[in-house]
């Protein structure tokens, strides 16, 4: 038997669950999880539907099948196996915490992902990259040669099936048509709790004004700097006698944790961009481990 991920956005509407959990039934399936939301700020309807097809109905069979409900209904929908791994493409400068926190992820297994690249605009992290059998890419970005650099990096993008790009704290700003290009595909970790303290230097800032709080930001990345779509976040507390430094070091663990939690909740389609926003769906209870396992 084997198990799919249903996704579904699609305008508000009477007898959409209905329809759907329907269908599958019809289909030999059984529903194992279902999350759903309606948003009614934006007349929105949003679910996730995971199943098991216990009678042999293949991928292509209820694709088939759930065309004339999605026109109905104007859905947007997505069909996955879940064991199917999501091809990630890590893309990092010369803060390697949050890089080597994912490789820790993905080889314990924690992660499941198909890691199938480090692009970076320095050298220092080949050694680490290479010694887990991973391919290294050295593109050099200067403000002379940055749309030859993009460039390169979608031959990266396209040659190995890149799913998705993560900037695992890569420090160049992107240009608006790559971002157009692959919007809701690349997901940013932003040093800060998002929308204060942003720049180069968030957390002397931080120091500066003497927050109690310090956190991190994961993001879809849009031509807006910072503006993307929020996925995930989480703040550490702190005191008045701790230094500049430790707010570096506390800062940098709850970036590796935000943005390990935005790629898992993304590689097994639990967000959905809403306009400026997200939604994403928790991982219901007893459903992490199997999750986590691919």
């Amino acid at each position: 038997m084997t198990s799919y991920v249903l996704t579904v956005s699609c305008p508000s509407k009477r007898g959409i669950v209905a329809a759907l959990s329907g269908y599958l039934a019809e289909m030999g399936c059984n529903i194992v999880d279902s999350s759903q939301f309606d948003d009614l700020a934006t007349a929105r309807f949003f679910m996730r539907v995971s199943f098991i097809s216990e009678q042999g109905a293949t991928r292509e069979q209820i694709e088939a099948g759930l065309e004339p409900i999605a026109k109905s209904f104007i859905m947007q929908t997505g069909l996955y196996n879940a064991a199917d791994r999501v091809k990630v493409l890590l893309m990092v400068s010369r803060f390697g915490h949050c890089l080597n926190d994912l490789l820790y992820r993905w080889k314990i297994g924690a992660l499941p992902i198909d890691i199938v690249g480090v692009v970076s605009n320095h050298f220092e992290y080949q050694k680490v990259v290479v010694n887990h059998d991973i391919p290294f890419h050295h593109i050099k970005v200067t403000k002379e040669n940055k749309a030859k650099a993009e460039a390169q990096l979608m031959d990266v993008v396209v040659q190995t099936g890149t799913e998705l790009v993560v900037l695992a704290r890569y420090m160049q700003v992107l240009s608006d048509d790559l971002c157009k290009k692959m919007s809701g595909r690349i997901i940013n970790i932003h040093h800060s709790f998002l929308p204060s303290f942003k720049g180069a230097n968030p957390y002397k800032q931080a120091y500066e004004r003497g927050v109690k709080l310090i956190g991190a930001t994961a993001h879809y990345v849009t031509a807006d700097l910072d503006e993307g779509p929020i996925i995930e976040q989480d703040v550490a507390r702190i005191t008045h006698a701790q230094s500049p430094d430790d707010y570096v070091s506390i800062g940098r663990d709850v970036e590796s944790q935000v943005l390990a939690r935005a790629i898992h909740a993304h590689i097994h389609h639990r967000t959905f961009i809403n306009g400026n926003k997200t939604v994403v769906f928790p991982a219901s209870p007893g459903s992490y481990a199997s999750e986590r396992m691919g």
